[in-house]
């Protein structure tokens, strides 16, 4: 072979090498865009639209314990305007909500038969919002999704 022909072969790997590496950061930063620990890298809606909205239960868990068949009628519904009601069976509250700590969490601040309670969001999209609170030692995870 001759030594041209090395040199663009040497050549070609290198491009190739540095087209993976940069692939593999681009790709590794992407990854980390998300801001919820399951949720998805770019979403076109804004997180208020995606909160605003009727979701009903799919999952839910105390302490990674299965009560979802207990549950199965309870609703929650968020505004854009921040208010906040959930229903369940007999039982209804009210209140306002707002994001807090980058967005990260929303804060409910109860009105009526509602205390005041912060959602550690785990995913929050279009037609599915998932997320976590502590009562007592208790985690209490919630997979909502829309109604």
């Amino acid at each position: 072979m001759s030594k041209t022909k090395l040199n663009q072969k040497m050549k070609k790997i290198k491009q190739i090498a540095v087209l993976v590496i940069l692939s593999g950061l681009v790709l590794t930063g992407i990854q980390s865009c998300s801001k919820y620990p399951d949720g998805q890298m770019i979403n076109l809606k804004s997180r208020t639209e995606r909160v605003a909205n009727n979701w009903k239960v799919d999952n839910y868990k105390v302490n990674d314990v299965d009560y979802t068949s207990l549950v199965t009628d309870y609703t929650e519904l968020f505004t854009k305007e921040g208010n906040y009601s959930y229903q369940w069976s007999l039982f209804s509250g009210t209140g306002t909500w707002e994001f807090q700590n980058k967005d990260t969490e929303i804060l409910i601040t109860g009105i009526n038969n509602q205390s005041n309670t912060t959602l550690f969001i785990l995913k929050l999209e279009e037609k599915e919002f998932w997320y976590y609170y502590m009562d007592g030692t208790d985690k209490k995870e919630f997979h909502m999704i829309q109604q």
